[in-house]
């Protein structure tokens, strides 16, 4: 094969995925996140569901909802132990 055809071949290749593979890397990222925050908002609910017998509610929020998502089980034990003795 000839070397201009090779490489003319390999720059499209790496310009079209340079114009679609962008934008599409930030979407995905954004999805994992949101999923991330849907299952810390479940995590939540359930804590609040069995917390009750125990005097204990976390409000479930955006904030509170991202940092049990994003932490996972750490950061609800976190939630509970603020909730619990600082306020």
């Amino acid at each position: 094969m000839d070397p201009i055809l090779v490489f003319s071949v390999l720059g499209g290749l790496i310009v079209v995925l340079l114009f679609v593979g962008a934008p599409i890397r930030p979407l995905r990222w954004i999805g994992q996140i949101a999923v991330k925050v849907m299952v810390g908002a479940l995590l939540l609910f359930f804590i609040n569901t069995f917390g009750t017998s125990f005097n204990l509610h976390i409000p479930i929020n955006l904030i509170t909802s991202s940092i049990s998502g994003i932490l996972g089980i750490p950061g609800l034990a976190a939630l509970v132990v603020i909730k619990t003795m600082i306020i």
